[in-house]
């Protein structure tokens, strides 16, 4: 059976575990910067595409890709060149 895109696309939220690995906080929270379009959204709300090699998280507004996670050989992998500025509320 072949699934769809639309099948396959949760939130960002659902990248927590992975996107824990690299970092402190509770990334899902972080406003990301859309370098395509500039549209703010939180990480928790960008539209999440996983697979077993990994996640890429696209821009809710354009679907420019904002962020490519994986895991190989026991490392995380994190390219994040589709996000202009990421930043977290810090209270």
């Amino acid at each position: 059976m072949t699934r769809t895109v639309d099948e396959l696309r949760l939130d960002g939220n659902a990248a927590a575990g992975l996107l824990g690995a690299l970092f402190a906080f509770d990334v899902t929270r972080a406003e990301a910067i859309c370098d395509g379009c500039g549209n703010a959204a939180h990480v928790g709300e960008l539209h999440l595409y996983a697979a077993e090699m990994g996640a890429v998280l696209r821009c809710p507004g354009c679907d420019h890709l904002m962020l490519c996670a994986t895991e190989l050989r026991g490392t995380v992998r994190l390219d994040m060149r589709g996000i202009r500025l990421l930043g977290l509320p810090v209270s």
